[in-house]
């Protein structure tokens, strides 16, 4: 049972209430008493609002419900279905022609383009190695990935022909990057530094940066391609670079220029040890003082956060660059609240909680006492998901504020991140943007999440296409294109980052060398990776688009309109075969269940999951969302029945077991399939026409606080 004192009004579960007043508010200028007390003013001002917007979610979703249930069987025109949307509001008004008006934005966010990272929040390992993924190996990358076919004969350990490969791939990148006058990287035999300029020349002159160690026979070449930095290390002492010409033992690629810092989908938080896990993390990343302990090779490591970086500039002087990722952190949405704080007898807006308690962690880092600065520019970077439509950001708003003005920061110190990935803020993007317009820093699309509220909005219209179409619909092409489109058309660029989502498979590095250089095309200037690795390899396509350009010619497009982002994504009929059903009942089960049972019985909120194929894809409540929202819309339509359903979760649970066999932790759902995680992917899909929005966190939260209380 939870433990809890008294502090105002509140009752604060100890363990939040002991960490808030022994480790976050010391070294700030806010006393424990006021702060509590504005606290306790703050949720008791916000949380009726809060409320109140959940509230007409519901109430849109069930005029929806009521307009399809009486159009079944009707035809219905796209200016019909959209007068109704306008009719109930759930359409706004276009606004007026605008212009952001953040400012105190680090480049990371408004004027580089470059790979970003998203992190669970309560993996200390993890959190540190993202942070520290600003700077990557390119040889590591190609080598120890399928970026580089294998063969079937490389030698265990070094593979002297792979490395070669390596080498003649990396080098023909620095070719493409920052050519030199004459011939190839690959064919040079000394780089040197003279009267501050490099030799061999290289054909943009401006582009060397810097160097370390003697101008003669510097250790480290600093180049700048595209805002991005490129270091050649020299070492002919290593034991790659005494066999290279001109000593070149690694090519150091600048790449995660941001990360984001999770407490949402990626995370399994409950209650209150959980989420004072997460705040404790936090503030480690905040103060620099982040540390994780572990093994690696049989062997105790310590892992603390990179410090900048130091070279020699061109005219002599000091060029310093920084040596970890600029942190965001994503907040919960509106929808969920936490037992860690109670507010008379009901559980705390957990959105309200978190706004509050990142902030004040944050706060170390504008004063910082020691360590680099994460943001240079003095903001606390905030990434809100799940907001439906310009009222909730306009309440994120508002909530921002009052947390400003608790904590005594400027007005819009805290910056917000808009996740574009509800229907009703894609649809109303223009309106929501201008809601938050001068704190917003930041607009991504997330096509996962969106993809589920597709669903869940158009569950009663009638029976889905197959999940693996979803891809190729229009309204997922208007969606990713008006997204961009809108942001610029608002004066992001230079001023915020307009992002695209993730690349979810981390073993299929060759196809993400090949596909993800679209995100860039598009005119975003991030886009998500999954892995350290990935996001230096992801870095290279933007040293082969400038971003930047590329945005001045799509703001010149016209705005894709809505007939498209609303056509609703319905098969033309039902009539798939047998064998069709069952694949499809049997790929979302497993997808379901290799997710559920991590996260119910283990509290992993997100991991590589093998899925059907056997092929290992981050997974998290976004992917769940999806698939328990198509199961669930097909057996609402008759396409199956509940018996398939039952038997395409036993049949999966099987092979889930099979999956995780070697893993001494796990425990089997067959042959009983009565556990506490199957029965939670189970209710997933019986009871998710009755989820608020198709969300996924209400049953997953009930039964992983079962599975904890066991």
């Amino acid at each position: 049972m939870t433990k809890y004192v008294e502090r105002a009004s509140l009752r604060v579960a100890n363990e939040l209430a002991t960490f808030i007043e022994s480790e976050a508010l010391p070294g700030l200028p806010i006393d424990a008493e006021g702060f509590w007390r504005g606290v306790s003013e703050l949720i008791e001002t916000l949380a009726p609002e809060n409320i109140a917007l959940l509230a007409k979610r519901e109430r849109l979703q069930r005029r929806i419900d009521e307009w399809w249930d009486e159009r079944k069987s009707d035809a219905f025109s796209p200016e019909d279905y959209q007068a109704f949307l306008r009719e109930i509001g759930y359409l706004v008004d276009e606004p007026a022609p605008f212009e952001i008006g953040t400012s105190n934005v680090d480049d990371e966010l408004a004027c580089l383009a470059g790979p970003q990272l998203v992190v669970p929040v309560l993996n200390a390992r993890y959190a540190l190695n993202a942070a520290n993924a600003r700077w990557g190996s390119l040889y590591d990358a190609f080598y120890g990935t399928d970026a580089i076919a294998r063969t079937g004969d490389e030698k265990p350990g070094y593979d002297p022909a792979r490395g070669a490969k390596v080498i003649t791939k990396a080098k023909a990148f620095l070719d493409g990057a920052v050519p030199l006058v004459d011939g190839s990287h690959a064919d040079v035999s000394q780089y040197a530094v003279k009267d501050g300029k490099l030799t061999p020349a290289i054909k943009e002159a401006a582009a060397f940066v810097g160097y370390d160690g003697a101008a003669d026979a510097p250790t480290a070449i600093v180049l700048k391609h595209n805002g991005l930095h490129i270091v050649i290390n020299v070492d002919r002492n290593h034991p790659i670079g005494k066999d290279d010409k001109a000593g070149v033992a690694d090519v150091t690629m600048e790449a995660a220029l941001s990360t984001i810092v999770d407490l949402e989908d990626s995370v399994a938080a409950v209650d209150a040890e959980d989420k004072t896990t997460a705040y404790r993390n936090w503030l480690g990343l905040m103060k620099g003082d982040l540390t994780a302990r572990f093994e690696k090779g049989g062997k105790p490591v310590e892992r603390g956060l990179e410090t900048d970086r130091t070279f020699t500039a061109p005219n002599g002087g000091a060029l310093s660059l920084k040596g970890r990722s600029l942190l965001l952190v994503r907040n919960v949405g509106h929808l969920m609240t936490n037992s860690a704080v109670l507010s008379g007898d009901k559980e705390a807006p957990e959105g309200i909680l978190d706004a509050i308690f990142t902030s004040l962690i944050a706060m170390h880092d504008l004063n910082p006492t020691s360590g680099a600065a994460n943001s240079k520019a003095g903001s606390i970077y905030i990434v809100k998901p799940k907001m439906h439509g310009p009222e909730e950001c306009a309440f994120t708003n508002k909530l921002f504020d009052a947390v400003e003005d608790l904590l005594g920061l400027e007005r819009h110190t805290v910056k917000v991140g808009v996740m574009d990935e509800e229907r009703r803020t894609s649809a109303n993007l223009a309106a929501c943007i201008e809601a938050v317009k001068d704190r917003i820093v930041f607009i991504n699309t997330g096509f996962l999440d969106r993809t589920g509220d597709e669903m869940h909005t158009s569950m009663r219209a009638g029976a889905m296409i197959r999940k693996n179409e979803m891809k190729s619909t229009d309204w997922i092409a208007a969606y990713e294109a008006r997204n961009v489109a809108i942001g610029l058309h608002c004066g992001f660029s230079g001023k915020a980052q307009i992002g695209k989502g993730m690349w979810a498979a981390p073993d299929r590095m060759a196809d993400m060398l090949e596909q993800k250089i679209g995100h860039p095309k598009t005119g975003a200037n991030t886009a998500w990776v999954p892995s350290p690795t990935a996001a230096v390899l992801h870095a290279m396509h933007y040293h082969q688009l400038d971003v930047f350009a590329r945005q001045q010619d799509v703001a010149k497009e016209p705005i894709p309109g809505l007939d498209k982002l609303l056509t609703i994504p319905l098969a033309k009929g039902t009539n798939w075969s047998a064998q069709e059903i069952r694949d499809e009942l049997d790929n979302n089960a497993q997808g379901i269940l290799g997710y559920v049972v991590r996260w119910i019985d283990h509290g992993v909120g997100c991991s590589k999951v093998p899925d059907i194929s056997d092929v290992g894809l981050m997974e998290d409540r976004a992917t769940l969302r999806i698939s328990s929202q198509h199961m669930a819309n097909w057996l609402l339509h008759g396409v199956c029945t509940e018996s398939q359903i039952d038997e395409a979760f036993q049949r999966m649970a099987e092979k889930v077991d099979g999956q995780n066999e070697s893993d001494a932790s796990y425990t089997p759902m067959a042959p009983g399939f009565d556990g506490v995680a199957y029965r939670a992917a189970r209710a997933l899909v019986f009871e998710g026409v009755a989820q608020p929005n198709g969300y996924t966190e209400p049953l997953l939260h009930k039964y992983r606080l079962q599975a904890k209380a066991h």
